[in-house]
């Protein structure tokens, strides 16, 4: 496995792989890595040889009161855990390589980012959409690789993937849980005991939101009713919104007819979580996928 630190030296592998044919796969990272991240780089390895991690703290997806001073940043032990993995490449450049002085542009993927995590965290799409933009531009790889964890920022890259012409495929692939349901992330290490069991209930809500689709109901805000009730019996948590959206074009939807998500986020503490259901339609039946 080699370590590669600077844009010039990544974009000589890349190419040189591309020269014999090889199929490149990414999977963009912040690191702390954990095993939401293993299964995208176990899903590229299937596909793709190389494959390249990059491991970035992205300063410019963070707001003036977000938590970049303290993410975690572990970079020995994601090291170890790639070599592990059979990775062939790491790339880890430090913000100064990503954003050098006099760096001034960016991209705004429009009304996608402007809502839920958008209207909460203003400018973090920007950044997600510029950083990812950058990273496909240097790599150029054939797939690259996100979960549907973060799925409104998956919508806005696959978005930006298609109106920009890019050739990389974006492959999305499942959101990654503990045994007690709570979607793996890499700030869950934030929580503190109580609230740990806390944040449990964003992934009963979404279990109590696809029981009542099962049940028939088509209503979209009463669907979203029946998650926001368990999120607000919970005392520990701080809900910002339950809303049931179009799966493509992320507004609100009155009642299910196609591919829709419901998407949660809430507070424990000082954390924010974030979690959803991914609803599609099956030879004319709702499926629920937690």
């Amino acid at each position: 496995m080699e370590i590669i630190h600077t844009i010039e030296w990544m974009k000589q592998i890349a190419r040189g792989a591309r020269a014999t044919g090889r199929i490149l796969g990414l999977v963009p990272t912040m690191g702390a890595l954990h095993e939401g991240h293993f299964s995208l780089i176990r899903e590229a390895q299937q596909q793709c040889s190389p494959v390249i991690v990059s491991i970035f703290v992205n300063p410019t997806q963070f707001g003036p009161h977000e938590d970049l001073a303290k993410y975690p940043r572990r970079a020995e032990e994601d090291h170890a855990a790639l070599e592990i993995l059979g990775v062939d490449y790491v790339f880890a450049p430090d913000a100064a390589e990503m954003y050098p002085p006099g760096f001034s542009a960016s991209v705004n993927v429009e009304k996608l980012g402007d809502r839920l995590e958008g209207f909460s965290r203003p400018g973090h799409f920007r950044g997600v959409a510029t950083v990812v933009l950058k990273l496909l531009q240097i790599v150029q790889p054939d797939f690259a690789y996100f979960g549907r964890k973060d799925a409104q920022q998956l919508v806005i890259i696959q978005a930006m993937a298609r109106d920009l012409n890019l050739d990389a495929r974006i492959v999305a692939c499942p959101i990654v849980r503990e045994a007690d349901g709570l979607a793996i992330s890499s700030r869950n290490m934030y929580l503190d005991s109580r609230q740990r069991h806390a944040a449990v209930a964003l992934h009963r809500a979404l279990v109590d939101a696809g029981d009542a689709i099962e049940r028939g109901e088509r209503d979209a805000a009463r669907i979203a009713r029946v998650a926001r009730d368990v999120l607000q019996r919970e005392l520990l948590l701080t809900v910002d919104y339950v809303e049931v959206v179009d799966a493509d074009t992320l507004e609100p939807v009155i009642i299910l007819r196609g591919a829709c998500l419901i998407l949660l986020a809430a507070l424990a503490g000082s954390t924010r979580l974030i979690d959803n259901a991914l609803i599609t339609m099956v030879d004319g039946k709702f499926q629920i996928l937690i």
